[in-house]
């Protein structure tokens, strides 16, 4: 008999959507480079600039702010590296392609929930240089905490930085626009919301210029060379259409994740991270006192639970959360941490297999 098989890692990446993959089989069906002034570049130009249009409108934003790239991790990596040499102010709980891109920045603390301390961020503004870019994430990859942006984008501009948003986490999760977190730069990727991975884009606030990383080409208004992923890029529009139409399904998912947290806290060993705060509906991250973090994850593998400790860029290295460590929880040999992240495909069945699975290794291997 098969064992059941739960993933329950949604936040590394997500399960392709029909309707996207729908978009890639009728891109596949076309061949031309969009550059080309041919008819097959033209009818490959069309299904970029389709998709460029989904994506603004779910964004409120006109097609021309929309500039695609190979997904987040680049579009990160531009925007901070377009600031290089100025002063840069991050939030401590950046994704690695921020907090590893080689740019001197300075670290802006958060609280013991994960938010980001806005009387600390006032007092770095105001000493000193005035800041050039200020960077925080919408809502955290590993925690699922949501960002008071709004709050952040009035300070950034009380003293003429630019705020720029990782809201890989956030889109198609949370309902926001440009306008309404204020931000000027807003990176996104298509595998977090049923699209393929290998395609991204950065969304511009109006009349602001958009940094240059990839040199050598003439596509996207000359601000990004290189070929576009036609085919990526027609599977992250379809995917932003549908995700942005089914937001109420999505926020739905906070019961199965209650049920979750529920049964985790009956143990005694077990904190939920940034549960006193807002987040979106999917997340739960928690450290799990009494054992392991490889011991424990291992042993969701063997019964079919797909888990991750924290975020997927730094996986395989069983290093603790750097997250974690800026909210104040600190490293122990038998301390795991465990992220586990619903999606659009999660059922109760899952949670069901979940809960069982738990309740097994929680008699086989904690002490209550």
């Amino acid at each position: 008999m098969k064992s059941q098989k739960t993933y329950l890692d949604h936040n590394a990446t997500t399960f392709l959507r029909s309707v996207a993959r729908n978009a890639i089989a009728a891109a596949l069906d076309e061949t031309g480079n969009p550059s080309s002034v041919h008819s097959y570049g033209r009818t490959a130009r069309k299904i970029i600039e389709d998709s460029r249009k989904a994506i603004a409108g779910t964004l409120d934003v006109s097609a021309g702010q929309v500039f695609f790239n190979s997904g987040a991790s680049e579009g990160n990596n531009t925007i901070l590296k377009g600031f290089a040499g100025k002063r840069i102010l991050i939030s401590a709980i950046e994704h690695p392609s921020i907090l590893d891109c080689g740019v001197q920045m300075e670290l802006i603390p958060v609280t013991s929930n994960g938010v980001v301390d806005i009387s600390e961020l006032e007092k770095m503004v105001a000493d000193g240089t005035p800041p050039a870019l200020i960077s925080v994430m919408v809502v955290n990859n590993e925690t699922g905490v949501i960002q008071p942006i709004a709050e952040i984008s009035r300070i950034a501009k009380s003293v003429g930085a630019k705020l720029h948003c990782d809201a890989v986490q956030a889109y198609g999760r949370i309902p926001f626009t440009r306008e309404t977190l204020g931000a000027d730069f807003i990176t996104l990727s298509a595998h977090k919301i049923g699209g393929v991975a290998g395609s991204g884009a950065i969304v511009v606030a109006p009349n602001i210029p958009l940094p240059k990383l990839v040199e050598g080409g003439g596509q996207e208004k000359r601000m990004r060379g290189g070929t576009e992923n036609t085919t990526g890029i027609a599977s992250f529009g379809a995917a932003a259409k549908d995700a942005i139409a089914s937001l109420d399904s999505y926020q739905s998912l906070s019961g199965l994740r209650d049920q979750i947290e529920s049964e985790l806290l009956k143990c005694v060993g077990v904190t939920i991270n940034g549960r006193n705060t807002p987040r979106v509906s999917n997340t739960i991250s928690c450290t799990v006192d009494g054992v392991a973090g490889d011991t424990l994850l291992m042993a969701f593998d063997i019964e079919g639970i797909a888990l991750s400790a924290g975020s997927a860029c730094s996986s395989g290295t069983m290093k603790f959360s750097p997250v974690l460590t800026a909210m104040g929880i600190s490293a122990k040999p038998d301390r795991a941490v465990l992220r586990i992240s619903l999606g659009y495909t999660t059922t109760q069945k899952d949670i069901d297999h979940f809960i069982a699975v738990w309740n097994t290794l929680r008699a086989r291997l904690l002490k209550d």
